[in-house]
């Protein structure tokens, strides 16, 4: 078996479009979990409404591609005032069934039959990225790192995304270091106290929600643009889980944890994947012991048990700190 094609296709995917759209959903996730501690299960929803905004107006309205863009933030805006009016009042554990049961809601309208002309159906939007294409200023012939190779446009795609991840994390490092900051992380320690202060709780929750939730857009706005394409099965509920995935590897309410944590969780993910498709294949393990039909899920296992043991003896995360994990749950 070759290890350079294992390690170099692993590191092709932890450097990637895909952990960079992940690292933005997590940046925002982590203003919601890690500084206010609000367990919000849905931020698949607010990936989904700023991808489809973009999609749909740009192939279905014929619309301006910036303009489209600056349509799916705004509509985050409002899916968070919708979600968090009836919601951000409720305690930790009933927000979270109540976000993933939006989310699931949305999901189900953008792929409804009913509204095929205008958001695709099951199979969604495609073909709206042109104009981003157009912006690509790398030769077609693409990047090629010694035996790490990246398309043209998919490398175009991922400086864009990565450095608008740095440029969030800069942004949050010093807002979270400000008075606002230190008042969300009061609220995920104890929002009686600091309503006793005479803050306004609720407030301060609906602009975190809005704030993390127009990031999360940006991260389905990108996705969209990276693969032309925005489906319902992109925003499945298992996408919130990957975010707090990430997040959790990297450790919350860090500033740069999601950015490690989408590096390290799709590194492994691929990895292990190469790596038991090519055992199989090889016959380094026998069909007795799993075939090659198995090798994708083994992955899954793995990184399960690595997962496992990483909340039992490092809960806070590879970079956290385990002060940093006191919700109010109340």
């Amino acid at each position: 078996m070759n290890w350079l094609d294992v390690l170099s296709g692993a590191v092709e995917q932890a450097l990637g479009p895909q952990a960079m759209i992940y690292c933005l959903a997590a940046i925002g996730l982590n203003i919601h979990f890690g500084y206010t501690g609000l367990l919000n299960f849905g931020q698949a929803a607010f990936m989904m409404v700023g991808g489809y905004a973009v999609g749909a107006l740009v192939q279905t309205w014929e619309q301006n591609l910036w303009l489209s863009i600056l349509v799916g933030l705004l509509a985050a805006v409002l899916l968070a005032l919708v979600l968090g009016v009836p919601t951000l009042r409720l305690r930790a554990d009933y927000l979270a069934i109540a976000t993933i049961a939006a989310a699931e809601a949305v999901r189900q309208v953008l792929g409804a039959a009913s509204l095929n002309d205008q958001f695709g159906g099951q199979d969604g939007r495609f073909g709206f990225a042109d104009d981003m294409k157009s912006l690509n200023p790398i030769e077609p012939g693409g990047v090629h790192f010694g035996p790490i190779d990246f398309r043209s446009y998919d490398f175009f795609i991922m400086i864009v995304g990565w450095s608008l991840a740095l440029l969030l994390c800069g942004v949050i490092f010093l807002m979270m270091r400000s008075p606002w900051g230190r008042v969300l992380k009061g609220i995920r320690e104890d929002e009686d106290a600091v309503r006793s202060l005479g803050k306004n709780v609720y407030f301060y929750k609906m602009q975190s929600l809005i704030l993390g939730g127009v990031i999360g857009a940006a991260a389905g706005i990108m996705s969209g643009l990276a693969t032309d394409n925005v489906a319902p099965s992109d925003f499945a509920t298992d996408t919130t889980f990957f975010v707090y995935t990430v997040l959790l590897i990297g450790g919350a309410a860090r500033v740069f944890g999601p950015v490690a944590g989408a590096v390290i969780f799709w590194f492994f993910l691929n990895g292990l994947d190469l790596f038991f498709d090519k055992a199989t294949h090889d016959n380094l393990i026998p069909d007795w012991i799993m075939t090659s039909d198995q090798a994708s899920l083994m992955r899954l296992i793995v990184l399960g048990l690595v997962l496992m043991l990483l909340m039992i003896y490092r809960p806070q995360g590879i970079f956290g700190d385990r002060r940093e994990l006191a919700i109010d749950g109340r």
